[in-house]
């Protein structure tokens, strides 16, 4: 069943924002259709349209005049479970992309990428994973200088969502379902479904296993 999507994009550059439109509305998606309903040029339209309606994505662009971007994903997050936040950036500077997803962005990528590599973003994002775009993770000979996080490398690889990752490292705290429910105001049971979900993407069946891969990956 197709799903039908509505989008903010904050982005002050309207050539740009007209390339976003023609890209997402030709698709061909089986799994979802996109309409970019709302387009702000600045942080106070930003605040405006985010006021009366909750996007299912945001497509943000971090040099938003008038804006704090990432007080403005942090408060979108606060406010809205359900809207997911790319960041298109003209630039790849690592130490700006992990703010942004300690902030609360779902992805990062480069404005200069292809539109299968946008396609390839919203989709994830659309389906609850995290999105790192190219030329954005470091390589392996740059992994031991780089800023980016262990959890966004991580996240990255593994496909879990930021409330996954959250559970995650409490996992790798030994904590119970009980203990995380207390500690992140979730239920018992929620626990326990997101705790299954991780060991299905993972691939591992205990809560050792788990644990020490939150170990081996600097989650904890």
């Amino acid at each position: 069943m197709l799903r039908h999507l509505d989008i903010l994009v904050a982005d002050h550059n309207p050539i740009f924002v007209e390339g976003l439109r023609s890209m997402l509305s030709n698709t061909g998606d089986e799994r979802f259709s996109y309409n970019i309903n709302r387009v702000a040029s600045n942080g106070l339209q930003v605040a405006e349209y985010l006021g009366i309606s909750q996007p299912d994505l945001f497509l943000l662009d971090p040099d938003l005049p008038d804006a704090e971007v990432l007080k403005i994903v942090s408060s979108v997050k606060q406010s809205s479970a359900k809207t997911r936040i790319l960041i298109l950036n003209g630039s790849g500077d690592q130490a700006h992309i992990q703010a942004a997803f300690r902030a609360g962005a779902d992805g990062y990528m480069l404005k200069s990428g292809s539109q299968d590599e946008l396609l390839l973003a919203v989709g994830e994002l659309a389906e609850g994973r995290t999105f790192v775009g190219r030329g954005l993770m470091p390589t392996e000979s740059q992994n031991n200088h780089s800023t980016l996080s262990p959890d966004l490398r991580f996240a990255q690889k593994s496909g879990l969502t930021r409330r996954e990752m959250e559970i995650m490292k409490l996992i790798g705290q030994a904590l119970t379902n009980k203990e995380i429910s207390e500690r992140i105001f979730i239920s018992d049971q929620t626990a326990s479904v997101h705790r299954k979900n991780i060991m299905r993407k993972l691939g591992v069946n205990s809560t050792g296993a788990l644990i020490k891969m939150a170990f081996e990956n600097h989650l904890v």
